[in-house]
């Protein structure tokens, strides 16, 4: 991805509030979707074809994993490692979703549709933040 595809994806120039912008987004986005697990388990398990059990427990897994992306996007300046860290745990993710798929899962129709929006979303979040990080440490070589 190009600085000026992803500047106008982070609507910024600054590679630092690309950075927290992405983060931010993933913090959002992963903790909308398991607060929605939590708070409404029984009937999205329903709905999708999964175990209610099976969605609460991401459900816990998801809103502590969305406080910590938060808490990292919340910094000035968040540290690589932490960052890298977020960016491996999305693309597992995703990749995750995809095994659990086809080996484990047995969704409706709109479970699997959505298994596989959410792993694309999560990897796409990943490619994001991977390259803001790539872009603010390109700025200070």
């Amino acid at each position: 991805m190009s600085a000026t595809q992803l500047s106008a994806l982070a609507r910024t120039t600054d590679p630092h509030t690309a950075l927290r912008r992405f983060l931010a987004l993933d913090a959002v986005v992963t903790g909308a979707n398991g607060l929605a697990y939590l708070a409404a388990s029984g009937p999205l398990g329903r709905f999708l074809g999964v175990g209610s059990g099976l969605l609460l427990e991401l459900g816990i897994l998801l809103t502590v994993y969305a406080a910590a992306v938060g808490l990292l996007a919340a910094r000035a300046r968040p540290a690589a490692l932490p960052v890298r860290a977020v960016v491996e745990a999305n693309l597992a993710w995703a990749a995750m979703s995809c095994v659990a798929l086809g080996l484990w899962l047995s969704p409706t129709t709109a479970g699997a549709v959505w298994t596989v929006l959410q792993a694309l979303t999560v990897a796409g979040f990943a490619l994001l933040q991977y390259a803001a990080l790539r872009a603010r440490q390109g700025m200070s070589e």
